[in-house]
């Protein structure tokens, strides 16, 4: 398995830094969800014309590469769905002129389910950005979250979709924490389809709300997890998405990334 980090856990970092942290630490790859005050990928000053090759080229030299570009396109949005096939658009095109595999969507707005989904709408979106990637070496994922964090009403939507151009990036918090989804029941229904892993931990407080917390100090079963994925030969990204950029009271980067990395190493040992 390779591992990387979202830079939703480091809003502070330039690309240099960034670039140099995950080099340090030995991480295989960084997931792009913005950089410093510039969240929309498409935008970041480091992927204009002008400066991608440059970029591109610093990434092999460091032997590092982008695992994923994680974009804010909410494909449940009737009102703005033009604009959310446009902005899914740009993230592919930026996807294929960097190398990266993966662009990530989402089905939901938010983490915890939301209300009046239309899962027909949703599928129709997804056919629409697979047609514009196919034959580009870009996958589009879309997330387990929100309403899709069901892994039955996710195995629904896929078949809706059909095709081979849409995987899947399970985030494990969030079927187990809003489905109580074990993870063996997880991938025994999307585990074909998985490519790609978020992971974060988290306890939900006396008051019903939610902590997250650095890998192995909530009650999310991680370890259970890349047990499991361990055994079925999986051998993509594990990407710590420490949410930062949300919320600022959070651990420090630092500090977290790496205390990530050494939980990972020595659950897989």
């Amino acid at each position: 398995m390779k591992t990387a980090f979202s830079t939703l856990g480091c809003p502070d970092w330039d690309w240099d830094v960034i670039l140099a942290t995950a080099k340090d630490m030995g991480f295989n790859g960084i997931e792009i969800r913005g950089i410093a005050n510039e969240i929309y990928a498409p935008k970041i000053p480091e992927f204009q014309h002008a400066r991608i090759e440059e970029s591109a080229a610093k990434l092999k030299k460091m032997k590092l590469e982008i695992s994923c570009l994680t974009s804010a396109c909410y494909l449940y949005d009737k009102q703005a769905g033009d604009r959310m096939i446009a902005e899914g658009k740009e993230y592919i095109d930026l996807a294929e002129a960097l190398g990266v595999p993966f662009v990530r969507v989402l089905g939901d707005k938010d983490p915890q389910p939301g209300k009046d989904i239309d899962d027909a709408y949703v599928a129709s979106a997804l056919k629409k950005l697979c047609s514009y990637a196919k034959g580009r070496g870009v996958t589009v994922l879309i997330e387990t979250n929100g309403v899709f964090a069901d892994s039955k009403r996710m195995l629904k939507l896929l078949d809706l979709v059909d095709d081979e151009t849409l995987g899947v990036l399970w985030d494990v918090h969030h079927p187990y924490r809003y489905f109580s989804e074990a993870p063996e029941y997880t991938w025994s229904l999307l585990g074909g389809r998985i490519k790609y892993l978020h992971v974060k931990d988290s306890v939900l407080l006396p008051d019903g709300k939610l902590r997250y917390k650095m890998m192995g100090y909530g009650d999310v079963p991680l370890e259970e997890t890349l047990k499991l994925l361990k055994s079925s030969g999986y051998d993509g990204y594990i990407t710590l998405e420490w949410v930062k950029r949300w919320y600022s009271e959070l651990e420090e980067p630092g500090v977290v990334f790496m205390q990530f990395k050494s939980y990972v190493n020595r659950k897989l040992r």
